[in-house]
């Protein structure tokens, strides 16, 4: 019998915990798709397969001017020799490449079938050829090599291939790019090669110029299936938070046409252009199953007319049938009608970004400088070598005579070589140089030729010292080669942009609600917005309106006027909206309740609410109830929409405070996350989450903070751990990261305070049997998150422990709640300053069986 293989000498099995390894697998697996597979990189615009497929196509040497090889081919190549994944993803890749309806310019060309906009599959790729694209050649390729770009070795290192190719054109915006990562996603629309390059160059020339002004060079998206955008504000969400909803609908008229089966002309809606991603089969098939279903009335034939020259979709209507009707239903219940849903997420430094277009076209520019500096260091290199080399021969030629005469009398090449080094006091690359050079070089053109090489080199490296030296120069030779490319590629518009009129419906779901009648509030309208005639127009006869022109500022319903207002948060999460003038706060009469927070705002701003779940509320200023003076006001969770009223308000902020700040989140358990404003930027009524917690774990604290502050967190056991607010120790992430650990929570702690500041402010701290003491922050050592922190109040008594911690600014007061109900205030300046030795002095004001419960400090 076999003896019993025994793996656990030798420690051939290492323990280890599941539910850590799991943890440890998934975001290495996470990342991996990230990075190496889902999103593209800021700088070339594409994602890893696209850049090897490139890649390898050039290897192949199918250039524009040669002549199509097979897919399978270049596939072969790509699998082999860069990306060990299936053969039919690289070749779906290939075919979006190809398709002149996915891409606005196209990186590759094919010939044979590569599908089409009705989702018909693109022929095997044993059948379809293809090679490289003009654009893509010179604007990705041109410059491709060690010189300009990193490579890094494939797979298995028996290949080099590039991290990034060396774009001469921001591709991320030009084609866009479609991912879904694990836990984001990228949706990136394409815009028009023209408007792009204007925009580039005029950050170049003005890098501080007004967003406005960069929103009039480049207007919106231009999707290659052409449509029509409406309205602005979704583009200038998307551009100015890299989140937002364009909407996007297909473009109809309205013509008379013959009717079939020999039958007297009849009017129709003809469809020529589509929104972006729109399968023309598929919509054909809503309709037909919604005339069917009797929900669209008066379509008497539906058919596809389209060719090879475009879209021709005819549907033809009955007799008496308001065309105008018909098409509002189109609009209103088919995909003729979208929103693109824009997330301008990408790769930057290897990390996933949602980023701005400002910020995009600041990244590729930045990327386009240092390519440019790459090159153009290799290039003088090159050109100092050969100038030194020509300069060399050329001193050999001069003296010609006795260049001969040491070649005559030398024994041996060693002999000559020094002797030549040593008689015309040249290098030795020189001396090799002149003892290569043919006979022939000792003739009179050849010379010419040498002297007007010398000319040239010294002419061209006089150039390029110019253009490192001087980084204006270098700007000027960027948008040089930025103006080429757009005279060469560039192409009109496609998708025209149409501005709204007075009370023209947005999006689908606002043409929905006016069209049975009713406002966002579900109230009737007039009959006016009933008739769908009176809010759709023929989409032909609408010319394309100028961009630059603002829209009308009418509205339909009369609203309240923006005023100012004074609006107070107490500590018992009640909020008081008072009039900015001549009303007294109730905080002044009464002692149980008061206000932690006081605010002068506008009527327009909101109010975010958070609450334990690590969800974020909006409420608009203007609709908190507004109070008397003597009013307690109205309690901060009854604001919230009804299925959050269960909830409890852990924190909130004005959004008007968050600009260039983050917020900082903090949980029961002691996880910490730092959260751009930018993910707010899809805040609704009905709530986001912002913070993925784990079971009985919540939300305790969360704080507006930016880069540099100090973030101070307090145990009951006495502890305090200070951290500075870096990418290092506190990276931003994205809504659905749980955080990292910030400090370790016994079991008998919780956390009881959270402090934003500065490295000289001061906090005070209060254990519950009353004592309290005032420290810097500087006197706690900086840590980093998951350490233990720094014993900084001992207890008198074991059955002591603290009770909270707040800041303590100078002349201030702080509040404190007691076990009997009680609060009371101390003044900070009455309060001794200590370093992180010592328990402090007792506050006289307690009771003797009265204890601190909680610290509150008034903003």
């Amino acid at each position: 019998m076999a003896k019993q293989l025994n793996l656990l000498v030798n420690d051939r099995v290492i323990p280890t915990a599941l539910h850590a390894e799991m943890q440890r697998s998934y975001l290495e697996y996470a990342m991996s798709v990230i990075v190496g597979r889902a999103l593209p990189d800021v700088r070339d615009g594409l994602k890893p397969v696209h850049r090897r497929i490139v890649y390898a196509m050039h290897e192949l040497g199918l250039t524009p001017d040669r002549p199509y090889r097979k897919c399978a081919r270049v596939v072969g190549d790509v699998l082999g020799k860069y990306h060990p994944h299936g053969d039919q993803a690289v070749y779906d890749a290939l075919v979006r490449m190809v398709q002149e309806f996915s891409s606005r310019y196209p990186l590759l060309a094919g010939h044979g079938n590569f599908g089409s906009v009705d989702n018909d599959p693109p022929a095997a790729m044993r059948y379809t050829e293809t090679r490289l694209a003009s654009i893509s050649h010179e604007a990705l390729l041109g410059e491709i090599g060690e010189a300009t770009v990193d490579f890094t070795g494939n797979f298995d290192n028996s290949q080099q291939e590039p991290t990034v190719l060396p774009a001469q054109l921001p591709i991320l915006l030009l084609n866009g790019c479609a991912g879904i990562a694990v836990g984001m996603a990228t949706n990136i629309p394409p815009h028009n090669l023209g408007e792009i390059v204007d925009g580039l160059i005029a950050l170049i020339d003005k890098p501080d110029l007004p967003d406005e002004k960069l929103f009039e060079l480049i207007p919106g998206p231009d999707f290659p299936t052409g449509g029509e955008i409406i309205g602005t504000s979704g583009i200038r969400e998307a551009y100015s938070t890299g989140r937002g909803s364009i909407p996007v609908q297909g473009v109809a008229s309205i013509e008379e046409i013959q009717g079939s089966k020999g039958r007297q002309k009849r009017q129709a809606i003809v469809v020529t252009e589509f929104p972006f991603q729109v399968n023309k089969s598929s919509w054909i098939e809503k309709i037909a199953e919604l005339v069917n279903g009797g929900k669209i009335q008066g379509i008497s034939d539906l058919r596809d007319e389209s060719d090879r020259e475009g879209l021709r979709v005819v549907i033809e209507l009955k007799r008496d049938t308001n065309p105008q009707e018909i098409l509002a239903q189109l609009y209103r219940q088919t995909a003729l009608c979208t929103n693109f849903g824009a997330i301008l997420l990408a790769l930057v430094d290897g990390q996933p970004r949602i980023l701005t277009l400002r910020q995009m076209l600041d990244r590729f520019l930045s990327f386009r400088e240092q390519t440019l500096t790459r090159q153009y260091t290799h290039e003088l290199g090159e050109a100092r070598r050969r100038l030194h080399i020509v300069e060399g021969i050329l001193t050999a030629l001069t003296n010609l005579d006795a260049a001969i005469a040491i070649l005559r009398n030398a024994p041996d090449g060693s002999t000559a070589k020094l002797t030549l080094s040593s008689e015309f006091n040249i290098s030795d690359s020189q001396a090799d140089a002149i003892l290569a050079m043919p006979l022939r070089r000792l003739t009179g053109m050849e010379r010419q030729n040498l002297q007007q090489e010398f000319d040239q080199l010294s002419g061209r490296i006089d150039e390029l010292e110019g253009l490192l030296n001087d980084r204006r120069e270098l700007l000027k030779a960027l948008k040089k080669d930025l103006r080429s490319l757009k005279r060469k590629y560039a192409d009109p518009r496609r998708t025209r942009i149409r501005l709204l009129k007075a009370g023209e419906p947005e999006s689908k779901a606002a043409n929905e609600k006016e069209s049975k009648g009713t406002d966002d509030k579900g109230n009737k309208g007039s009959e006016k917005s009933k008739n769908p005639k009176s809010q759709l127009s023929n989409p032909k006869s609408q010319e394309q309106e100028n961009p630059k022109s603002p829209a009308p500022n009418l509205q339909l319903h009369a609203e309240p006027a923006e005023e100012e207002v004074v609006v107070e948060i107490t500590q018992r999460g009640y909020v008081r909206r008072l009039p900015k003038t001549g009303n007294k706060s109730a905080s002044a009469k009464s002692n149980d309740d008061f206000a932690v927070q006081t605010k002068l705002i506008s009527t327009e701003q909101d109010l975010v609410v958070l609450t334990k779940l690590g969800k974020a509320y909006p409420v608009k200023v203007g609709d908190i109830p507004p109070t008397s003076g003597g009013s307690k006001g109205t309690a901060l969770i009854q604001l919230l929409p009804t299925s959050a009223q269960s909830e409890t308000v852990t924190g909130h902020f004005f959004l008007a405070d968050a600009q260039k700040a983050d917020l900082l989140l903090l949980t029961k358990q002691g996880k910490i996350k730092r959260l751009p404003m930018l993910e707010l930027a899809t805040l609704s009524g009905r709530g986001l989450t912002l913070i993925k917690l784990k079971d009985n774990d919540e939300l305790q604290y969360a704080t507006l903070t930016k880069a540099k502050d100090q973030v101070v967190i307090a145990t009951s056991g006495g502890r305090l751990l200070r951290l500075l607010v870096n990418d290092e120790h506190l990276p931003l992430t994205g809504r659905l990261s749980s955080g990292v650990p910030a400090l370790r929570v016994g079991r008998q702690e919780q956390i009881v305070g959270c402090f934003i500041g500065g490295v000289y402010d001061n906090i005070l701290l209060v254990s519950q049997l009353g004592y309290a003491k005032r420290m810097p922050v500087c006197a706690m050592p900086l840590s980093v998150p998951g350490n233990i922190g720094t014993q900084a109040l001992q207890f008198t008594s074991k059955t002591d422990s603290m009770a909270g911690m707040v800041a303590a600014p100078e002349g201030e007061s702080a509040s404190l709640a007691t076990s009997t109900q009680r609060i009371v205030r101390i003044a900070v300046d009455s309060v001794k300053l200590f370093g992180k030795d010592g328990a402090g002095d007792r506050i006289r004001q307690l009771n003797p069986d009265e204890k601190v419960i909680s610290v509150i400090s008034c903003r």
